[in-house]
């Protein structure tokens, strides 16, 4: 189809119904069961930026920004941008060890039942086989339909599968490249590289910088429907960008789009933004690495990387523990919200060791715990102790938490009470429990069902368990029936 075509095609999807092109039909839209009793996916970061593995997934940006450490790395390693662009990347990226099979198999290890790899990054190259560009993994590079790839494996583990979208920020991706000699000058290029505007001083400037233009914002709606229809993606997550003003009409027009086509194949489907891009009822809210201070009555997301300084795999990286991890993962499902971890796999396609033992503590752990986590909701207070959570996003490397820090989950009369550090002594003490708030029947230690010693008072509730028991450095939860 041609774009004329496309654009026809949406429209009459559109107008089929059930949901109509206006935000007010868009807040009838109801977050699914599945995702809400879900709590933990997989994100990957993977692509042409992977072959240089040097800073993070910015590269192909910084490359061309003169005197970043990625411009001086660049020249220093490859040649001037003249000789050697970021395109001349895309040959090495032959994701020759690429096994889905595999990757699905530890993704089920891990405990998450969704999986959001990248279908295209700011830099313009689908991961996936598209009509409407040769610059794709399918066409170019590794020659196969990665996405493809990762659906059919993540149906056959009974995983949820979604795509995320990062388009919106190559309207300026590579602006740096139109400043001195270099290879996104080339009009050979420009189907890549371009639009490289200026980009804004500010990249949260959503309202005084002008933005894309018609061509890009229907090229940018085409693209993500495109996806949609190949894929039958259950989840659309999107970043920041498209919260430029605008981008507003063609979110509304997209949202309604995905929502008809869902209900067509009769599958709940889920839309993930960032700041303010949707009406709160519309779609699901997302917090880049970060959380929530307290419970948010709609369900959310947080999405954060096992690594520290990058969202693509590079050489030096710094990765977060198992138990820091999965603290996090408490501390927002005792919110009403979800955990949406990302990996950076090689080049090659091969996931790190690093990154695999983490996925595979992870799972472990939730395979003992995970009662007190999947199909949960919050009880009436998320939990109670000394550490403070600051909210917003990149925030998530400064929380740390006590023993004295507690979470709590609910499912059905089962109270959920977690205990976020490793105890000092046998004592778990929980000042929210005392007598007259919530009546205790019993108190089991989840990860071996056995019965403990409690004792509950005005105080609160006391529970004293053998220190064998408790000998870990991840948390501990205890399975309290009540009334």
């Amino acid at each position: 189809m041609n774009k004329a075509e496309w654009l026809k095609k949406i429209d009459e999807k559109i107008k089929s119904g059930p949901f109509k092109d206006s935000w007010e039909s868009l807040s009838n839209y109801k977050i699914p069961e599945w995702y809400r009793n879900a709590k933990f996916g997989i994100f990957i970061h993977w692509g042409v930026y992977s072959v240089p593995a040097f800073s993070n997934e910015w590269y192909p940006r910084n490359m061309y920004q003169e005197g970043s450490k990625e411009f001086e790395h660049h020249v220093k390693t490859y040649g001037p941008q003249i000789k050697f662009g970021y395109k001349d990347f895309i040959p090495m990226f032959k994701a020759e060890k690429f096994d889905p099979d595999k990757w699905g198999e530890l993704f089920l290890k891990s405990g998450a039942k969704y999986v959001v790899p990248v279908a295209e990054h700011h830099d313009g190259f689908q991961m996936y086989n598209s009509d409407l560009s040769q610059w794709n993994a399918y066409k170019m590079g590794p020659k196969r339909d990665i996405l493809l790839g990762l659906s059919s494996q993540s149906e056959k583990q009974g995983l949820i599968f979604g795509v995320s979208s990062h388009r919106a920020e190559h309207w300026w991706f590579f602006d740096g490249g139109m400043k001195f000699d270099s290879d996104v000058k080339d009009p050979k290029y420009k189907d890549f590289y371009g639009p490289a505007h200026q980009a804004p001083l500010k990249f949260d400037d959503f309202e005084e910088y002008e933005g894309p233009d018609q061509e890009f914002l229907e090229d940018w709606l085409i693209r993500t429907c495109e996806l949609v229809d190949k894929y039958h993606p259950q989840i659309v997550y999107f970043d920041w960008w498209i919260n430029h003003k605008v981008f507003k009409p063609y979110l509304k027009k997209f949202a309604t789009y995905y929502y008809n086509q869902a209900f067509k194949w009769n599958k709940e489907v889920v839309i993930n933004y960032k700041i303010n891009a949707f009406p709160k009822n519309a779609a699901v809210f997302d917090v880049e690495r970060g959380q929530l201070e307290g419970i948010r009555d709609l369900f959310w997301q947080t999405d954060t990387s096992i690594s520290k300084k990058s969202w693509g795999y590079i050489e030096d990286d710094d990765y977060k523990s198992a138990d820091e991890i999965i603290r996090a993962l408490v501390d927002i499902v005792s919110k009403n919200g979800s955990l949406l971890l990302n990996i950076g796999p090689r080049l090659d396609g091969i996931i790190p060791e690093e990154e695999q033992n983490v996925l595979i503590k992870i799972g472990e752990w939730l395979n003992i715990n995970g009662e007190a986590i999947y199909g949960t909701r919050p009880w009436k207070i998320f939990g109670e102790g000394p550490s403070k959570i600051k909210e917003g996003s990149f925030t998530d490397n400064e929380i740390v938490f006590t023993p004295q820090d507690i979470r709590f989950t609910m499912k059905d009369e089962n109270l959920y009470v977690i205990v976020m550090k490793q105890l000092h002594n046998n004592i778990i003490k929980v000042n929210s429990l005392a007598k007259g708030n919530v009546k205790v029947n019993s108190v089991t230690l989840l990860r071996d069902n056995r019965t403990t010693k409690w004792t509950q008072d005005k105080q609160g509730l006391t529970v004293q368990i053998d220190n064998q028991q408790i000998s870990s450095e991840y948390p501990i939860v205890l399975k309290l029936s009540i009334k």
